[in-house]
């Protein structure tokens, strides 16, 4: 399915970047690198003069592809959700049923996430790892609400709002659709944070897959 991918192009919003970063090979390298960097330091202690070091250039050229380091947060989530967007519709187009559409939607929320080989400069692996740990830091912010009316999570909302639309289709009157498929979306990534740093208070393991979970919550909550 992922090769799939060779003919898609993700439109990332003009706003997160001076210039885009798809256009060159320094844009692509640090985009590469931060994906790397972020991952390796965390994103507190990620800063544009470490991102120059490592890939051997001027801090200021980093400034020519993005104003700062909340950009390009901002930006490679946006990526991500484009990309789990992608594959949401991709995967789910065929089926008829409801329930094995909004079953389909989960696992691919839920799962381990692969690199895809076709996007070279990023590995959707890493970036994953990064969306568990840093994605809520691109609005716990008290610019939240400026950025929100500027469009800059509108593909995170899109997904959310793809799921909404699967749970209205098994059950159009269950009250609490939204509130539902926005727990799911956040919750995987919560579950698979607890996973990874505090595995006393999660079920989530190798053995006990978190799709296991949702799937098992939609039926008896929606069917």
């Amino acid at each position: 399915m992922y090769t799939l991918l060779d003919n898609f192009k993700i439109k990332i919003n003009e706003k997160f970047f001076v210039k885009d970063p798809e256009t060159s090979d320094l844009g692509k390298k640090i985009i590469q690198n931060s994906i790397y960097l972020i991952h390796d330091i965390g994103f507190e202690a990620f800063t544009f003069k470490k991102l120059g070091e490592k890939i051997s250039s001027n801090e200021s050229s980093i400034y020519r592809y993005f104003e700062s380091k909340h950009k390009i947060l901002l930006y490679l989530s946006s990526w991500y959700w484009s990309w789990i967007e992608y594959r949401l519709v991709f995967a789910t187009a065929n089926i008829s049923n409801p329930v094995e559409k909004l079953n389909k939607a989960i696992i691919i929320l839920t799962e381990e996430v692969k690199d895809d080989i076709s996007t070279r400069h990023i590995d959707e692996s890493i970036l994953n790892k990064i969306i568990i740990c840093e994605f809520t830091k691109t609005f716990l912010t008290k610019e939240v609400d400026e950025e929100n009316k500027k469009g800059f999570f509108l593909v995170y909302k899109s997904v959310i709002n793809r799921l909404i639309a699967m749970i209205e289709e098994i059950n159009p009157e269950y009250p609490f659709g939204k509130t539902l498929a926005s727990s799911i979306v956040e919750g995987s990534l919560h579950q698979h944070y607890l996973k990874d740093h505090f595995k006393t208070i999660t079920n989530l393991s190798n053995s006990n897959c978190l799709s296991d979970f949702y799937i098992d919550l939609i039926k008896k909550t929606l069917v």
